[in-house]
């Protein structure tokens, strides 16, 4: 099936944008979809992605003091009540004594 040039309306910005008969070949021997964003749209969203954009969530950190040597850190969960928690130098250690503890 021979392909012909599309004109199709950006989802982005709304302006019209060609998709040659060479890019419908590519997309179609790879299984792709038509696009949906126009090639400068495309472009600044990737951009936007690879700078850390929008799609990047700051994750909570809370404050806690760690149950085995008493150091103020923070951890990226909300600490319960009655429940030990470690900083990151004394969760690793416990973490390779289990290790060696299972073998």
């Amino acid at each position: 099936m021979p392909f012909e040039e599309k004109i199709l309306t950006c989802q982005g910005c709304g302006a019209e944008f060609g998709f040659s008969a060479e890019e419908q070949e590519f997309f179609a021997s790879r299984s792709y979809t038509e696009p949906k964003r126009c090639p400068s749209c495309r472009a600044a969203r990737r951009s936007e992605r690879a700078a850390g954009g929008s799609s990047v969530r700051i994750r909570a950190m809370y404050p806690a003091t760690c149950a085995a040597c008493g150091k103020e850190t923070q951890i990226p969960f909300e600490p319960k009540e009655g429940r030990p928690v470690y900083c990151r130098d004394c969760y690793m250690v416990r973490g390779s004594d289990s290790q060696s503890q299972q073998v």
